[in-house]
Order: C-alpha cells, then structure tokens, then sequence
C-alpha cells in the first residue's frame, strides 16, 4: 500500500488517496456543473452532497460551521434577491415600497442561495482534499512558477493561523496577550504580537529560499520525486468520472435539465431522459461519500472477524 493511501486512511478519506489526477478532475466536474446548473433538482442534489461530504471530512466542525455561517448566509442570500428584485408573473404581495413580492423572485432567491452554499462547501472539500503537494504535482511541470506561488499562498494562511496561536499562548504565559491590561495595553500587545509574526514570516521566507536553492530549484534536468501511482483503481475511478461527466454534459446540451425562473417558472421535470440525467448526477456528487462508507463497511468487517 503506497505511502498517499496510508497517511489518508487516518483522515478516514478513501477518496483523497486517490491519485491527484482522480481528486482535480472529480471537483472540477462538480463544481463547474453546480455553477451552471440551474434545475432546483440539480441545486438540490448538488446541495445534499457537498454538505455531506464536508460532513464527513470534517465531522463536528463542519456541522457547528454549517449552523453557524451557512446557514445564515443561505437565508441572508434567499432573502436578498426578492428584497431586490421584482420580476415575474405571480405577484404574492405588495411591499410597503409599492413594489411587487412575486413567487419567482422568491423561488431564484432560493436557488441563487443553494448555489452559493454549494460551491462553499465543495470548495472547502477541495482545500481538504487537494493539497499543496498534489496541486505541485499536477502542475509543477506545466506551469512551475505559478504552481508553486499557489501551493505556498493556500499553505500560508493555516500556516499563519497555528503560529499566532502558538505565539498568543506564550504571550499570555507572560501576561501580554490582547486580553490582558486595559485598551491601550492590549492595542501594544497585539503591535508586538503582529511584529513577532511579522519577523516569523520574514524567517521563514529566508529560510524556504535557501531550503529550495539548496534543493536545486529552477536548474535544469532536475527530477521529482512523487509517492503518487496511477493503478488499477484510479483505471476505473477516471472511467467512471468520464462516463457520468460526458452524459451530464451531453445532457445539459440537449435541454435535458432546462429550468428558467422568469417570468415564469418552467422547465423539464417529468421523464425517464430527465430522471437519468438527475440519477447520474447524483452518481457523481456522492462518489466520494459512497467510496468512504464502502471502505468503512469493509473497515469493519475486519474488525469484527480479527
């Protein structure tokens, strides 16, 4: 078993040991068809999904962080747009303003909140999933520069985040934290905390320059050195990818999916064509989650037969 698979079976992540190729290609699909998509069944399942696998990557803290902000921001964003926006034919009420509530600016406000939603939450699957090395890895050679500008600039912000923490907790010891003393003794506080980081950071770019000049970046004919395999089940993980994605996008063209919200609401719903193309998207967007219980399942059963 490669060194990948063994270090994601402890994050209980199937899908993130596949091969890098497998994990861009399956968000690409996602995300790009949950901003295209604009059938309700297509928002919902896309919906459903995504949250489901954040859920599982993440566990308690995704669900604290779906209570917490997406949550509220699904209801700020759904009521945006009706607040705004007037269109349609079926006028509900009349605002204090005089202008018209009508069903469809309610129903898109909706939709454009779910999609919002939606592509957060694949997004943070992605940023757990598709790490710096992977991204280096797909793109070191095609675009090596600005691969490697991207691979830092995602590592620096959780980089940063566990160092003030550990710089916060060492201040406080000595009693200068930002919640120690008065207003102005806090504001001096945080200006050194900030300075400390500060001078970290600068260290630390110092010290990455001379790690990669010793490493022989930049000069040519260097090789790299990759734990990533292209086996068997990526064979068929990329098969499966390329099936579904090419009978969603086929589908799609053909007006399989087609939903418009104004000025009224209509679009395809009933049918076995529509409900295939539905199907096979839901094949797709639950991928991972299926993949994760199946070897939990698999997990178990060693388990209890040890």
């Amino acid at each position: 078993m490669r060194l990948g698979r063994e270090v994601n079976m402890a994050n209980r992540d199937t899908f993130s040991s596949y091969h890098p190729v497998i994990n861009f290609l399956y968000f690409g699909l996602v995300i790009a068809f949950s901003m295209t998509f604009t059938h309700p069944f297509c928002l919902l399942i896309s919906l459903v999904c995504s949250i489901s696998y954040s859920v599982y990557l993440n566990g308690k803290r995704a669900v604290r962080f779906n209570l917490l902000y997406m949550l509220p921001l699904f209801i700020v964003s759904a009521l945006m747009n009706p607040a705004f926006s007037h269109q349609g034919a079926t006028i509900l009420e009349y605002l204090p303003s005089g202008n018209p509530l009508t069903l469809e600016s309610i129903i898109y406000g909706i939709a454009v909140a779910a999609m919002l939603v939606t592509a957060i939450s694949w997004f943070s699957c992605y940023s757990a999933v598709m790490t710096s090395d992977k991204f280096v890895y797909l793109f070191g050679r095609i675009i090596p520069a600005m691969s490697l500008i991207l691979s830092m600039s995602l590592r620096l912000v959780p980089k940063f985040k566990a160092q003030i923490k550990v710089v916060s907790n060492a201040q406080r010891c000595v009693g200068r934290d930002v919640s120690n003393g008065g207003i102005i003794r806090r504001m001096k506080n945080g200006i050194t905390i900030l300075s400390i980081m500060v001078t970290w950071a600068l260290e630390n770019s110092i010290e990455t320059a001379d790690s990669m000049k010793s490493r022989g970046y930049g000069l040519p004919g260097r090789t790299a050195f990759s734990i990533y395999r292209f086996d068997s089940r990526d064979k068929a993980a990329i098969i499966y990818l390329f099936l579904t994605g090419t009978y969603i996008f086929i589908g799609a063209c053909l007006g399989g999916i087609r939903w418009r919200y104004y000025p009224t609401m209509k679009g395809v719903v009933f049918g076995v064509y529509p409900f295939s193309i539905f199907l096979c998207y839901f094949a797709l967007c639950i991928m991972p989650v299926i993949l994760n219980v199946r070897e939990d399942m698999k997990w178990n059963a060693l388990k209890s037969a040890a």
